[in-house]
């Protein structure tokens, strides 16, 4: 699949590693939607980067439809899903305040597994009706945490590692649709959601890593997506990008 001939939907695409994507997306030419529930974010760099915007709740499934279709519309098409909407949490399974909240477990999953599962089905089924062999490409988030799980991670965690186990299922059933599928396990990156941390923090999380000893970033993400959109033969596989790192 060339990336000037890609339509794709980028979900979380207002910030951190889907706002990365959306944009490297464009600058090769490919027609790119942004699907997020951040209004204001998405529809900015929509306009800058000459995307479309949708707003989205990956959890619903009206929701996602509407995003879907108002995607599809304005791209007369759609034969890429990138799936990087999601939430990170923390919580001990027995804290200071007693046993892990089951409502903020359930939520993450929610989010993270469920939401992308939402997408990937809806968005599968429009990509079907696509000509040609190779009718669609979907890329998933995971994370290290689905392997490398640290404290306090266990809903997190969970989410991510369903993301891995579900990658090669997902292939094999829509192998006859002509519809790949893989995910990215990002390690430690320079997000919106680890520049709130002090920077001796970042340093210290940089310093884990075995080379390069910095954090991600979000571009080489980016660039790890589209290589996987333009390789046909990729299929199936879970892909770690974090320099090496195995936390502790």
């Amino acid at each position: 699949m060339k990336l000037a001939e890609v339509r794709a939907i980028v979900t979380g695409g207002a910030s951190g590693l889907g706002a990365a994507t959306a944009r490297h997306l464009r600058e090769a030419g490919a027609q790119v939607a942004v699907l997020d529930r951040d209004t204001g974010r998405g529809q900015a760099l929509a306009a800058e980067i000459g995307a479309t915007f949708a707003e989205v709740d990956v959890t619903s499934e009206a929701s996602a439809m509407q995003a879907i279709a108002t995607a599809k519309a304005a791209m007369g098409g759609l034969t890429a899903l990138v799936n990087c909407a999601g939430i990170a949490t923390g919580e001990r399974v027995v804290g200071r305040d007693g046993p892990h909240r089951l409502d903020s477990f359930a939520r993450t999953i929610n989010i993270n597994l469920v939401g992308s599962f939402n997408m990937i089905r809806l968005a599968a089924a429009e990509m079907a009706s696509n000509p040609g062999p190779e009718r669609g490409v979907i890329v998933n988030t995971a994370s290290i945490a689905a392997f490398d799980g640290q404290k306090g991670q266990a809903a997190y965690a969970a989410s991510k590692a369903g993301i891995a186990g579900m990658t090669l299922p997902l292939a094999r059933d829509l192998a006859s649709q002509g519809i790949r599928v893989c995910a990215i396990a990002p390690g430690i990156f320079a997000t919106p959601m680890l520049a709130g941390l002090p920077q001796e923090v970042q340093d210290s999380l940089a310093a884990e890593v075995t080379l390069p000893r910095r954090l991600g970033d979000p571009a080489e993400y980016a660039a790890l997506a589209a290589f996987i959109l333009t390789c046909g033969y990729l299929n199936g596989e879970v892909i770690r990008i974090d320099g090496a790192l195995r936390m502790r």
